[in-house]
């Protein structure tokens, strides 16, 4: 029998490296407190043996409800290297729904921040697996009939010296809820394997693969805003670990702390949903410019107008695509080396699309029928992909399960279109394209082209009943500040595409509705179900 150690692709591997090569780097939370890498490896042991003593075992589901803290972090190292399963609840779903991925995932363990323990006492009695809650805080403990146990005091108590074990590989380590669009949020899980392997494609990808993203600096400083609720931040916490970079969690979004925090800790690397760029955009002031903030945008399409905006004060912007089911990474707007010294506005037209594959990752857009869409960027179909980190199963869920897998190939639901280079670009999603007298139009392209109108601050293109054609294109409009485009202007706007042939005459909205706000998902994208529902009537 051989004695070579049987070396298991597991999270605690990717702790120990980025604390052996950078144990003095800084990991700082809010303008509240600092740690070295050093510091969270030592809390990150104390936490796994106080949450032994809670009786977490080998299976056993942790819940978390937080904002994006340097605690969080913690959790996704401790909980997953105990064998243990980490539950990170989407604190943004509503009541009903948080209850129900509880009690469906049958949580055991809860952490919970303060802010959430009004929640937590409120669905409490309903709860019938959990056995010990603790609860997190920045400063006093909130008065609480759940439990006396406070985070920063148990991990006080405990042991700096846990002996994480070795395992499969293939064990459950994360679970999380998709915001579905339809039916109860779908339960998602990843491996160790899994989350390994992505964390080591985006260090591949960030660092060696060319775009207006990749990470050269000397130095460093990563603050997420996507939250750590959301596929692990996307994966990139891990990513930034491992390659020793400085982390800067800011809580909750807070326009004025995520600036702050931006100037103070010298932030150049994010990650967040379009209306979060929008946000920050919109609210800083007048001649305010970014020394050179680089960001990920995902989660939906970015729209030219908004990249370019956001270019305009200092934020420099590439897309990122991919979803909860795929842990999340797939595609990026990267530049192919011979395509580096294409001029400016050509590279942001590459940055903006969906992209091309990370490293691992296979890519077809295709039609009904699984035969290839024509590289012609007109011929649309769905993308499916393959990648060794993707989600095997909805968790206790075979039938949607195998929508998902249908012919061995992980089924999007979006819609795209492909050029000659192979970069694709999401057109729709496969529920959201409009079909209108038998022609398909694009609601992503119309918004793109409306967002760089001078008067449109924001935008949402839908498809309404209509008796003759079946569907017709309305679209939604949040003006700028003390702005209100008229229908005539904006319709004049996108006949300029059409002129052009990026759009048909087809495709422009007979309908027009200016608004003061658009709703948004949980997660903070533009909510098309809730829109669909106020317009179809």
């Amino acid at each position: 029998m051989s004695e070579a150690y049987n070396y298991q692709l597991l999270l605690k591997h990717i702790l120990e490296s980025g604390v052996t090569y950078a144990p003095k780097q800084e990991i700082v939370y809010r303008d509240l407190k600092r740690f070295t890498y050093r510091d969270i490896y030592e809390r990150v042991h104390r936490l796994a043996s106080a949450l032994e003593e809670l009786g977490v075992k080998k299976g056993t589901k942790v819940a978390v409800l937080d904002w994006d803290t340097n605690r969080y972090l913690e959790c996704f190292f401790a909980i997953p290297m105990m064998g243990a399963v980490l539950h990170t609840v989407n604190v943004r779903l509503s009541p009903e729904d948080i209850l129900y991925t509880m009690q469906h995932a049958e949580d055991e363990v809860v952490l919970v921040y303060k802010d959430f323990v009004p929640l937590i006492e409120s669905i409490a009695d309903k709860l019938d697996t959990v056995k010990k809650y603790v609860v997190m805080t920045d400063d006093t403990m909130p008065e609480t009939k759940l439990t006396d146990v406070e985070y920063e005091e148990m991990l006080k108590k405990a042991s700096p010296n846990y002996d994480f074990p070795d395992f499969d590989e293939n064990t459950m380590a994360t679970l999380s809820y998709t915001t579905g669009t339809t039916g109860r949020p779908k339960g998602v899980w990843f491996t160790h394997r899994k989350l390994f392997l992505h964390t080591l494609a985006g260090c591949i990808a960030m660092t060696g693969y060319r775009s207006v993203l990749r990470l050269k600096e000397d130095e460093v400083v990563y603050m997420p805003l996507t939250p750590m609720f959301h596929v692990h931040a996307w994966g990139v916490p891990y990513m930034m670990w491992l390659l020793g970079h400085k982390h800067v969690y800011p809580g909750r979004y807070e326009p004025q702390m995520i600036v702050k925090l931006v100037m103070t800790e010298g932030v150049t690397y994010s990650h967040c949903v379009p209306t979060i760029l929008q946000m920050i955009v919109d609210n800083l002031p007048e001649g305010f410019k970014f020394p050179g903030w680089k960001m990920i945008i995902g989660g939906a399409k970015l729209p030219k107008g908004l990249a370019l905006r956001a270019r305009e004060k200092g934020i420099i912007t590439m897309a990122g695509y991919g979803m909860s089911e795929t842990c999340p990474i797939l595609t990026g707007g990267f530049l192919k080396p011979h395509l580096l010294n294409v001029d400016e506005e050509t590279k942001v037209e590459l940055s903006i699309k969906t992209g091309i594959p990370f490293p691992l990752v296979y890519v077809r857009v295709v039609h009904d029928d699984f035969t290839d869409v024509k590289p012609d960027e007109q011929d649309m179909g769905e993308v499916v992909v393959r990648a060794p980190w993707l989600t095997d199963s909805y968790l206790k869920d075979p039938e949607k399960t195998k929508e998902l897998w249908e012919g061995g190939w992980l089924h999007t639901g979006d819609i795209a279109v492909m050029d000659e280079e192979g970069y694709i670009t999401i057109v729709d999603r496969l529920k959201d394209v409009v079909k209108s007298g038998g022609e398909w139009i694009s609601t992503l392209t119309l918004e793109n082209l409306l967002s760089l109108h001078p008067k449109v601050r924001e935008v949402a293109v839908i498809g309404i009943p209509d008796e003759k054609w079946g569907e017709r294109p309305l679209a939604i409009i949040v003006p700028m500040p003390g702005e209100k485009p008229t229908p005539e202007e904006l319709r004049a706007h996108l006949m300029k595409f059409v002129e052009e042939g990026k759009i048909t005459k087809w495709a422009v909205p007979d309908r027009f509705e200016i608004v003061d706000e658009i709703p948004k998902t949980s997660v903070g994208k533009i909510d098309k179900k809730v829109l669909k529902q106020m317009y179809s009537r």
